[in-house]
């Protein structure tokens, strides 16, 4: 019979020597591992050996398929969601009355690493304009934006010279979201990235936005873009809801054959991390929060999310 390396009872922590400890630690892992791969591999040749009879494969558990239900789950169907995405501040623009025309600042004395990160944002979305802060407060620049037919605000705050916030505000009834932001890349960053864009429209894919409040903040992205993408320029821009964070990514499609397509990532990239939704337009201090995450209260169980 094959020697056990360790007693069922084995503990690598009753070990004193921290060498011997990690060296232990490292050969316990390397036997879990052999375990693991031997009954893999057990079980697909007893798979084979079945054939058509064979049970179906169990789906693996993850953080998301155990996720707790959320009460707030869009329905397509709901009449109520329909009537009010009919009527809230975005119908103008999904019924085609408005173009979207953006305003991408930041916050005051931007560096330089946060005005690149603008520059390249406004080559992702078509009809952004970029202005610098100069010291005005955002009271008074909402009213300018209102007055010049802009139809959203985006204020890209910076820490250290890192990019670490964004605020989004559509104009002119809001509402306001404020981001927190991470995991930034510029294009020089990005490894095996593709040319520079084009000016192409580009398509919108959004993921995973089920709840209502996920649901608002879609179609404040949805917003930002024309309505009519320009599927001659292969460009796609792609915002993914993973457990509450948001990943964009800008790609460009490559077809290899008629068969198989391939992507570029063009960049930036970026994580957000919703921490408010405010109603109207941005006011720090007499604003009427719809949602504000709060850690200790909300961030009780791990498949639990909110987006």
């Amino acid at each position: 019979p094959q020697r056990v390396l360790f007693p069922p009872t084995f503990s690598v922590s009753e070990i004193k020597n921290k060498q011997r400890r990690h060296f232990m630690f490292l050969r316990w892992k390397q036997q879990q591992r052999k375990e693991k791969l031997a009954l893999k591999k057990k079980r697909r040749k007893e798979r084979e050996a079945l054939g058509d009879k064979a049970p179906p494969k169990a789906v693996p558990k993850t953080i998301e398929n155990q996720r707790v239900y959320d009460e707030t789950t869009v329905d397509p169907n709901d009449e109520e969601v329909a009537f009010d995405e009919a009527t809230d501040e975005f119908a103008p623009y999904f019924n085609r009355q408005t173009v979207p025309k953006i305003l991408i600042t930041t916050s005051d004395r931007p560096r330089g690493r946060t005005v690149r990160f603008c520059e390249q944002l406004a080559t992702v979305i078509p009809n952004s304009h970029v202005y610098y802060r100069r010291g005005l407060a955002l009271k008074r620049i909402i009213p300018q934006c209102i007055a010049r037919d802009f139809t959203d605000l985006i204020v890209i705050n910076e820490d250290r010279k890192i990019p670490n916030g964004l605020v989004l505000s559509h104009l002119p009834d809001g509402p306001t979201a404020h981001f927190r932001m991470s995991s930034v890349r510029l294009r020089k960053e990005i490894k095996r990235k593709g040319k520079e864009p084009t000016e192409h429209v580009p398509e919108v894919i959004l993921n995973n936005f089920t709840t209502r409040l996920g649901h608002s903040i879609g179609r404040m992205f949805a917003a930002l873009f024309p309505h009519d993408p320009q599927f001659i320029g292969r460009q796609v821009a792609t915002f993914h809801n993973q457990r509450d964070y948001i990943f964009f990514r800008f790609h460009r499609y490559i077809f290899k054959s008629e068969k198989k397509v391939g992507i570029q990532e063009l960049g930036p990239r970026f994580t957000l991390k919703l921490r408010s939704l405010q109603k109207g337009t941005f006011d720090s201090k007499f604003g009427e929060y719809e949602w504000i995450h709060k850690r200790r209260e909300m961030d009780t169980s791990r498949r639990k999310f909110h987006l």
